[in-house]
Parts: structure tokens; sequence; C-alpha cells
């Protein structure tokens, strides 16, 4: 009766755990819940303005598939002003989510059969769609001991005539290690003389903690050509459930290949969303996004300081987004098991390491309040003791 392409399809853990945790949570079980990537902030009272702006003004018809001209304007400036990149605002293609931007690139591009070179630990969701679109992934692995980035020489190795794509995500999600323009520029020279297309991952952009954030568009003309971002609100202005998302590409045609596709599937984004996403784009929540990145900032720190002084675990200190990854091979083998007993002993949810392509680890998210992480923390701390008594 099912496709054997939707039956490839693997359910989102982090999605699968969450709801898992918010049912356990509503049979007034005391769970502590690190799984969701999600702020705990509310969205900034100025987009909130904006979309009850729209409402009353009656904004609530169909626009163009791609989006509103004013809202591409206003992704084209900020791409300038944050990235120095320039594009046009038909070289920008507005979608529900980041997800939805990436499932459109995808399926525009991948044939039965194209290699996509995927870095792990990896997002959950993007080796599911270039399984979902035919291709083949192809994944580079790295550790906590190469601060989980590929190398020039790893991306050499895994190019095949059959290439079609490299996946980059800076910051990373799940490990918050962020790609520096040098690192950024010896990987594109990597490309140079090729028709690969690299998909950059962008979200977490604005949660960085160290350093200056380069967008792999940026680093050169070669890699502006070949290179889609993609970026959203969702982390950085807490608009999760507004659903936008952009991709922004100098190859137009690509753009109007997505776009022919989201005509015959969703057709345009919340026609609200939209509105309320320029002031999240054109500076006027700068202030909100300082502020939730120092919160970030103080929670990791004390997230990070817990996790090491607990015997067993360990985990380097993320550069931006707002998870930690925790090595745990020191006491266990099966990330999934260790998630479901963490769960089912002691009310704690985080995400297996086995999600995102790395078995020696479990992904908790920092985006909660410091009394929750603590005693979160502490039951961790107690599970691991236990583990360790029966070894």
């Amino acid at each position: 009766m099912l496709t054997d392409r939707v039956n490839t399809l693997s359910e989102s853990i982090t999605i699968a755990i969450t709801t898992l945790a918010q049912e356990l949570k509503a049979e007034g079980k005391d769970i502590l819940s690190f799984s969701a990537g999600e702020p705990d902030f509310n969205t900034p009272q100025v987009i909130k303005d904006a979309a009850i702006e729209a409402i009353n003004e009656g904004f609530t018809k169909y626009t163009a598939v791609d989006g509103i001209v004013e809202l591409r304007v206003a992704i084209a400036a900020k791409l300038k002003r944050d990235n120095g990149l320039t594009y046009a605002p038909n070289q920008i293609m507005v979608n529900n989510g980041a997800k939805h931007s990436l499932f459109n690139l995808f399926s525009a591009t991948i044939q039965d059969g194209a290699e996509v070179i995927i870095p792990s630990p990896y997002w959950v969701t993007y080796p599911e769609i270039v399984k979902y679109c035919g291709g083949k992934v192809v994944e580079i692995e790295t550790s906590d001991e190469t601060s989980f980035k590929i190398t020039p020489e790893q991306l050499r190795e895994a190019i095949t005539f059959k290439t079609k794509m490299l996946i980059l995500t800076t910051p990373s999600n799940p490990t918050g290690s962020i790609y520096t323009k040098e690192e950024l520029t010896q990987l594109g020279k990597v490309l140079e003389g090729t028709d690969i297309i690299v998909a950059s991952d962008e979200m977490y952009e604005k949660l960085t903690y160290k350093g200056t954030f380069t967008s792999c568009a940026a680093v050169s003309e070669d890699m502006y050509k070949r290179t889609v971002t993609i970026n959203g609100l969702s982390k950085s202005v807490a608009m999760t459930g507004w659903r936008f998302g952009y991709m922004a590409a100098a190859d137009t045609e690509l753009i109007k290949a997505t776009k022919k596709l989201q005509s015959q599937s969703t057709s345009n984004i919340n026609t609200i969303t939209q509105k309320a996403a320029i002031p999240g784009l054109d500076g006027r929540a700068d202030a909100d996004i300082a502020m939730m990145r120092e919160a970030f900032i103080k929670r990791r720190d004390e997230a990070v300081k817990l996790i090491n002084e607990i015997d067993g675990l360990s985990v380097s200190s993320p550069d931006g987004a707002f998870y930690l990854f925790v090595n745990i091979k020191e006491v266990s083998s099966d990330s999934l098991n260790f998630a479901k007993e963490l769960l089912d002993k002691h009310l704690v949810a985080v995400v297996p390491g086995v999600a995102f392509g790395s078995e020696d680890y479990f992904r908790m998210s920092f985006a909660t309040d410091i009394d929750t992480i603590c005693d979160g923390i502490s039951r961790i701390a107690k599970f691991v003791g236990e583990l360790k008594s029966r070894a």
C-alpha cells in the first residue's frame, strides 16, 4: 500500500522523544526534557506586534509563492549586512521552515543514485530526506577529538564522480562546532573544478559564542556560486512554531525550480509569518537576540562544568547553538538504551547519539533555565553512578 520511498524514512528521534516526554509530563510525571531544539524564550514583542498589525490590516490572502517582495528584500539586506553576501530578491526563496528549504532543494537536485556527503554527527533530517529523494548518503566521521569538523583530506577522499552535494552545518546541531573562515576556504579549494553543490545550513548563526561567524558562500567567488545558504528565524528569535525559513543561491534556475515545486505543494508560507519575519531580520530584534545569547552562554558554562564533574562523562564547550554533545563511551556503548533507561528510571529526556550518526554520545539542549539544568544533570549523575556500579 505504501511506497518504497516513504518506507525508507525513519521517524525523527528528537521529535519522538520530545513527544514522549510531553505525554509523560501530561500524566503527572516529573519529566525534565532536554530533547527539543527550541528556545524557552518568547518570540520578541516587536515580531508579535508586526503579526498583530498584519492580522488587523487583513493581510490574509495568497502571496507570491516565494514570498512577498518586502520580505525577500529584507532577507537580501540581512545577508549583505551580516554575511557580506549579495543576492537579488529573485535569488531568494521563502519556505515553511529550513526543513522545508532542504526538502525542496534536495528534491530539485538529487537524482537516484547521486551521492551526498554528510559529516557526522549530523542533524537527524539530512540523511532521511536524501534517501527519500533517491540519493546515497556518504558519511564522513568526526569526533570530539577533531572538534567535530571534517578536514580537506577527508572531503577529498569522499568525493567520487557521483557526488552531487556536500552538506555543511555551521554552527552545528548537535555539536555546536563552528567552521572558521580558513577551514571553509580550504574545503572550498577541494571543491574547485567540480559541480558539487554546497548546502550550508546556518540556522544557528546568531547563536555563536566565540570568534566571528563566516558564511560558507562568503569565502570565495567559487563557493558563492556553488553554495545554497539556508537559514531562518526559529532559533535566533524563538520563532519555531511560526515556520519561517529561506534559501539563497546565486543560481537563479535552481531557485526557479524550487519555486515551481513549492507552487505545487504548499504554495506561499503563512502570510502573517511573512510580515512578522521582517523585524526579525532587519535589526529590530537584535537586543532580544543579544539577551538570549547571554543567557545561553551562562547556561552552557554551568552545564559543561557540571557534566565534566561526572565520572565517566565528558563534553567540550560548544562554540554555538544550544546543545551539549556528551561523550558516554566510558559507561555505555548503546546510546539509545542509555537514553531510554535515563528517561524510564530518572525521568530525564535526552536524544541518543545514534540519531545523529554517532553512537558514543547523547545530545542535551541547554535552552532551558539554570535550575532545570542543574536538577537534570544531578539526575544524570545518579544514573551514570548506577551504570558504573553494574560494571
